[in-house]
């Protein structure tokens, strides 16, 4: 990565899970004071999830789009101080849980207000120069997404290959219909992007200033009924009706026995190659002007992805196929300059993606959780994942979003690992938390990103998803404020300096 060699460590916590009164984390005053206390402990990274606007099961992994961001994130405090909201409308909210997100109930009441506001911005400076730049910068994408976004609510469902079916093949004559007829309402979604990236930017500017950088995350793959897929299904795989014909997933293996079948369409690799990869510079270009690195999940799908029928049941069928991910990059280099991407390299390696990850420099990751899965039916301090055992060039975690919470996790284990863990870290449960987060700050890796969760010691209640489920749980949990308190902070500043990380040094 081009960045002169520190050692770094950050806290990963995603924008939903602020403090905010309007039922949703958002870029308002608690997101710059949870960067305000992440500076006071130490730290010089802040990661976050994708901010792509989520659909079904509210995951930002499964984003409506690649290039837009999801406008329930907006502070309706700030649009109020830009004159785009009356104070009654952000002083008249409904009683929302703080300890998670009520999706549905967020967007009956959010969504409604943010339109409100996007209309008073576009009869006060709808013709101001910064609109007309973003639109001319932005048309890119901007446009699908909006008409897309009008269409969703039309049927009040994203299936576009449900819509009517002139709608859902972008017949010309139905589309222009459709351009003229909701004229406003698309100018409304415009308008909401806007808003967002002079929120999104100006959060970024403070968080930057703190002498802090943020780490981005984006999903390899796009979702079926995303406006990626509707807008250009010809980046994907498609049979001779033109549908999806194959999806992506990963094979059999222990946790699984008929593998993971994601169902996301897979990318039409030699339609992108003739393009020079033209959508995909354009995503990562767009996606880099928000964060200062860029995770990039799923990473050893740009060597090889796993391909399945689109009919198929299940995923045991399942062929690998290769990627041209030593081309993308080479080609994205040309344009973009220096790349500084996380490669998210879990799972099943090869020697090919590890070449694919070292010859472009890109740091790694290492899961101190994996450490201590019995490896042949026993454990023993050679596993990779432990922290003694990592080396310089990887970002180490105690957890990620898809991991318990160390305390969960812990909590869940046979006795036996638990008197390893324990023995390992030197420590008592109650504390394992704080022990495993010590030992990874004071690994060789290069970079260390502890979850909130786990600096807090909170339990499975805490945690962020449930891989391969769909419920209330996933991508629901907020932060108490009040648990990110003084103690909390000269505790970990403390390690950040033992450590010699982050902005104690």
């Amino acid at each position: 990565m081009d960045i002169k060699y520190r050692r770094h460590s950050g806290i990963l916590m995603h924008i939903t899970s602020l403090p905010s009164p309007y039922g949703i984390g958002d870029l308002g005053r608690g997101a710059y004071s949870f960067a305000e206390k992440v500076k006071k402990a130490g730290f010089d990274l802040w990661q976050i999830l994708p901010l792509g606007p989520t659909g079904y099961g509210n995951s930002p992994y499964s984003p409506r789009s690649s290039f837009a961001s999801n406008e329930l994130l907006l502070s309706p405090e700030k649009l109020f101080e830009k004159g785009y909201l009356k104070k009654a409308d952000i002083e008249r909210i409904p009683s929302f849980r703080s300890d998670k997100v009520e999706f549905d109930k967020v967007i009956n009441y959010k969504l409604p207000l943010l339109k409100k506001a996007a209309s008073e911005f576009l009869k006060r400076d709808g013709n101001n120069e910064r609109y007309k730049d973003f639109l001319e910068k932005e048309k890119y994408w901007l446009e699908d997404y909006a008409l897309f976004m009008v269409l969703y609510e039309k049927y009040a469902d994203a299936r576009w290959d449900l819509w009517q079916e002139e709608e859902s093949t972008r017949e010309a004559e139905a589309i222009n219909h459709i351009r003229e007829e909701k004229k406003d309402e698309i100018e409304i979604f415009k308008a909401l992007q806007f808003l967002f990236d002079e929120q999104w930017m100006e959060l970024k500017s403070y968080v930057n200033s703190l002498g802090m950088r943020i780490i981005g995350d984006i999903p390899i793959f796009v979702g079926k009924d995303s406006a990626d897929a509707w807008s250009r299904p010809y980046l994907f795989k498609r049979d001779e009706n033109g549908h999806f014909s194959k999806v992506s997933g990963v094979p059999p293996d222990n946790f699984s026995p008929t593998g993971q079948l994601w169902g996301n369409p897979v990318y039409d690799w030699a339609v992108h190659e003739k393009d020079h990869f033209s959508w995909w510079k354009e995503r990562i270009k767009r996606t880099m002007e928000y964060v200062d690195i860029l995770r990039i999940d799923h990473f050893r799908g740009f060597d090889a992805y796993y391909e399945i029928d689109a009919s198929a049941k299940d995923a045991s069928s399942g062929v690998w196929m290769a990627s041209p991910g030593k081309e993308l990059f080479e080609e994205m280099r040309k344009e973009l300059g220096n790349l500084n991407i996380i490669a998210e390299d879990l799972g099943l390696l090869t020697e090919s993606v590890e070449e694919l990850r070292d010859s472009n420099n890109f740091p790694g990751m290492k899961i101190a959780h994996d450490g201590f899965i019995p490896k042949n039916g026993s454990l023993n301090g050679l596993d990779d994942f432990l922290p003694h055992n990592y080396t310089r060039n990887f970002v180490a975690y105690t957890g990620t979003h898809d991991n318990n919470t160390t305390k969960g996790w812990f909590e869940n284990l046979e006795q036996a690992e638990k008197e390893y863990v324990m023995k390992y870290l030197g420590c008592s449960a109650e504390d394992v938390p704080y022990a495993l987060s010590r030992a990874v700050m004071l690994s060789n890796a290069d970079y260390a990103v502890l979850p909130m969760q786990d600096m807090l010691s909170l339990g499975e209640e805490a945690r962020m998803n449930f891989p391969s489920t769909c419920n209330d749980k996933n991508w629901s949990w907020r932060l108490d404020e009040s648990l990110f308190d003084d103690g909390i902070i000269s505790k970990f500043r403390s390690l950040n300096q033992m450590s010699g990380r982050g902005l104690s040094i």
